[in-house]
């Protein structure tokens, strides 16, 4: 089975920034990809698989941000070097700010 196959959320390109503290901070970054179950980033430095992250994600087109944490559960070493975070403790008022969203960009069935 695929890694695409195995995904439960679809993952949408959409016009979204992460405050990011791992090993290291990044602010206003761009997302590369973002789902309900978690986001893919570009870093200059990837986490080990299992570290736990705070995110705190801002859609500018809704005017609102959630802060949640996040664990990276995929990592790649070779340029350009990325990572997959799972949300480990959304809440539902987070999930229904992320929801409303991916609805809103249009990208993921109603």
């Amino acid at each position: 089975m695929s890694e695409k196959e195995r995904r439960i959320f679809p993952r949408i390109e959409v016009n979204a920034y992460v405050d990011y503290t791992g090993s290291e901070v990044l602010l206003f970054h761009k997302i590369e990809n973002i789902s309900l179950g978690g986001i893919s980033i570009k870093a200059s430095k990837v986490e080990p698989m299992g570290t736990v992250v705070d995110l705190f994600i801002n859609f500018p087109d809704l005017d609102k941000s959630i802060h949640t944490k996040g664990e990276v559960v995929w990592a790649s070493e070779e340029s350009p070097l990325d990572m997959g975070i799972r949300y480990v403790n959304l809440t539902p008022a987070d999930k229904e700010i992320l929801k409303k969203y991916l609805i809103m960009s249009r990208k993921l069935p109603r």
